[in-house]
C-alpha cells in the first residue's frame, strides 16, 4: 500500500479532525453528512488509503455526538474477507494516446497486474487481444465498475465508446493489482433503547462501503451509492435519539455491500440482537434523487407493510409514487428476508443517472426528496410501533 510523507499524514490528520468538529458542533444537514462521505478525502470508503476505516470513525463520531449507543461493547463488528485492489499505477496507452483511467477506461475488477507492450489482434468488432500477455481490451457503452474478491489470471481493460478515433492497434500498459487476503471490513451498529419495549426492534440500514480508487487518482466517490443512504440513516438516528420509540431502533452501517453483500450477510450469521425480535427493517440505498417517487423492493412480501407507507404517503403527499418490487438480492436487506426478517429497501427515482463511476458526486446529487422518504420512514416507524400519525 502507498505510503504517505509524515506531513501529509498530519495534514489529513488536522483536516479530518477539523471535518467532524464542525459536523458535530451542531445537528448536520443531510448535504453537509452527505458531502462528507463522498468527500475526496474519504477516498471513494474502499479498500485503498485506509478509505474504509475513515468513513467508520465519521459514523461513529456521528452517533457518539447524537448520543447513540454501541449495541455491544463497540460499534463494531469486524468480518474479513479477500479483495482485489489497484493501489498503485494504473496507465494505459493505445495507438500512442494517453487515456485517463475512470473517463477513458476502466479495468474490470478481477483484473491481474500487467506491465509491458505489445500489439492487439482484433477478437471481433469489440474486443483485441494480446494472447502473450493475456491482455483484452474492449469497448463499453459505460464504465461502471465494481469490486472482487477473486484475482483472475487475464486483463481486462475496458473503454469507453468515443475515447480512441481508431481501433486499438498497439497498447502500453501499467497495471499494479493487488490481492488482500482476509481484509478487515467492520459492519457499524448503534442503537436508541425503547421506552416500552426494548427488547423489540426496528432497524434502519445502510451500507457505507463503495469502490474506492482506481489507481491514485480514479476515485469513485459514491454520493448517491450510499453516502445518500447513510447520510439519511444519520439524520434519523439523531432525531430518534432526541425522541425515542416505544420499541428500540438499531442502526446498522453495513461494509462489504459492493464486494457482495457480505457485510449483512456476516450479520444475520452472528446477529448481535435477536433476529425473531425484529419487527421491521427498513434498508437505505441510493437516497439521493426521488423526481419520480420511490421504489419498495419486497413490497409484494409484505403487503400490508406497504400499504401503511402508500397510505400515508397519500395522505401527506410527500413523494410522487411508492412503487412496488418483489423480492430481489440487490442491497443488504436480502440477507435478512431471507431469514424470515421483514424489510424493505428503499431507494429513489428519476434524477441523475451516475453510477458506479466517478461521476456519482455529491455537487451534481440534488437530494430532491431524500427529507421526505426520512418523514416517511419515521412516520411508518411511529404507526408500526402504536402511535398513528395519520
Amino acid at each position: 500500500m502507498h505510503k504517505k510523507p509524515f506531513k501529509q499524514l498530519i495534514y489529513s490528520l488536522v483536516f479530518f479532525l477539523v471535518l467532524v468538529n464542525n459536523v458535530t458542533a451542531q445537528a448536520p444537514s443531510l448535504r453537509m453528512l452527505m458531502d462528507t462521505l463522498a468527500s475526496t478525502y474519504m477516498g471513494g470508503r474502499g479498500y485503498t488509503d485506509n478509505g474504509l476505516q475513515r468513513a467508520a470513525t465519521f459514523i461513529e463520531q456521528e452517533w457518539i455526538s447524537a448520543g447513540i449507543a454501541p449495541v455491544a461493547k463497540s460499534f463494531c463488528q469486524p468480518f474479513r474477507h479477500d479483495v482485489n485492489v489497484f493501489d498503485g499505477e494504473v496507465s494505459l496507452s493505445l495507438n500512442g494516446v494517453k487515456l485517463i483511467p475512470g473517463k477513458d477506461f476502466i479495468v474490470t475488477p478481477g483484473s491481474r497486474s500487467v506491465k509491458g507492450s505489445n500489439a492487439l489482434q482484433p477478437m471481433d468488432s469489440v474486443r483485441w487481444i494480446d494472447p502473450a500477455n493475456r491482455v483484452v481490451v474492449e469497448w463499453v457503452e459505460k464504465l461502471t465498475w465494481s469490486v472482487s474478491k477473486v484475482q483472475d489470471d487475464y486483463t481486462v481493460f475496458q473503454l469507453r465508446k468515443g475515447c480512441l478515433s481508431d481501433p486499438p492497434a498497439r497498447y502500453e500498459a501499467r497495471l499494479d493489482a493487488k490481492r488482500i487476503k482476509q481484509f478487515t471490513s467492520e459492519n457499524l451498529v448503534g442503537i436508541v433503547k425503547g421506552t416500552e419495549m426494548p427488547d423489540s426492534f426496528l432497524v434502519i440500514s445502510a451500507h457505507y462501503d463503495h469502490l474506492g480508487k482506481l489507481g491514485k487518482d480514479a476515485v469513485f466517490r459514491g454520493a448517491n451509492d450510499n453516502a445518500s443512504g447513510v447520510a439519511l440513516m444519520l439524520n434519523l438516528a439523531r432525531k430518534i435519539a432526541a425522541k425515542p420509540l416505544r420499541y428500540s431502533v438499531v442502526f446498522i452501517a453495513f461494509a462489504g455491500e459492493e464486494a457482495g453483500l457480505l457485510g449483512s450477510e456476516y450479520f444475520v450469521k452472528h446477529p448481535m440482537i435477536p433476529l425473531r425480535k425484529i419487527r421491521f427493517l427498513i434498508n437505505l440505498d441510493l437516497l439521493g434523487t426521488g423526481d419520480d417517487g420511490i421504489m419498495v423492493v419486497n413490497a409484494t412480501e409484505f403487503p400490508k407493510e406497504w400499504k401503511m407507507l402508500d397510505d400515508m404517503n397519500k395522505a401527506k403527499g410527500w413523494l410522487q409514487q411508492i412503487g412496488q418490487r418483489g423480492k430481489a438480492a440487490n442491497s443488504d436487506h436480502y440477507w435478512f428476508t431471507e431469514a424470515g426478517v421483514p424489510a424493505f429497501f428503499i431507494y429513489t427515482m428519476g434524477g441523475i443517472k451516475a453510477y458506479h463511476d466517478i461521476y456519482d458526486l455529491p455537487e451534481t446529487l440534488p437530494l430532491t426528496k431524500t427529507e421526505e422518504v426520512g418523514k416517511l420512514i419515521m412516520g411508518f416507524f411511529e404507526a408500526i410501533s402504536g402511535w398513528s400519525v395519520l
